[in-house]
């Protein structure tokens, strides 16, 4: 029974030994030199969302996850990689649902066309109450 108990206070308390945060990333919340890189860098990083706070983007977030994803940007920015070819390594890691930015997949097409549809049968149907009203 005591090397039971023993084992269950050995469970329970190795989390609480455990280290709860990392170092933040290097080039999480500093700057790039280069103020033209900086901006590059700054305009992708408010078009991804964070992958913890979801509402907020990698930019204005400063959970650590933001912070990794940041400081990725900016060492990728200073290596030379264009914007687009983050976004496009990002979007293959975390899905499309990580940019802000809508894509045109042929898979949404049927998204992108249901408010049309919708709205042509909403006037399909308003037309066909007006000309029932008139004949009456």
């Amino acid at each position: 029974m005591k090397m039971v108990l023993a084992l269950l206070l050995t469970l329970v308390a190795a989390p609480l030994a455990a280290q709860t945060a990392l170092p933040p990333a290097p080039w999480a919340d500093r700057q790039i030199p280069d103020a033209a890189q900086e901006r590059k860098a700054k305009a992708l990083m408010e078009t991804i969302r964070c992958l913890t706070c979801q509402s907020q983007s990698i930019a204005d977030s400063n959970a650590s996850m933001a912070g990794d994803m940041r400081s990725q940007i900016r060492e990728r920015i200073m290596a030379g990689e264009q914007p687009e070819a983050i976004r496009a390594w990002l979007v293959s890691r975390y899905g499309d649902w990580v940019s802000y930015e809508p894509t045109a997949a042929p898979i949404l097409w049927p998204l992108w066309a249901a408010p049309l549809v919708l709205l042509g049968l909403g006037l399909l149907l308003m037309r066909g109450q007006i000309k029932r009203r008139k004949s009456r």
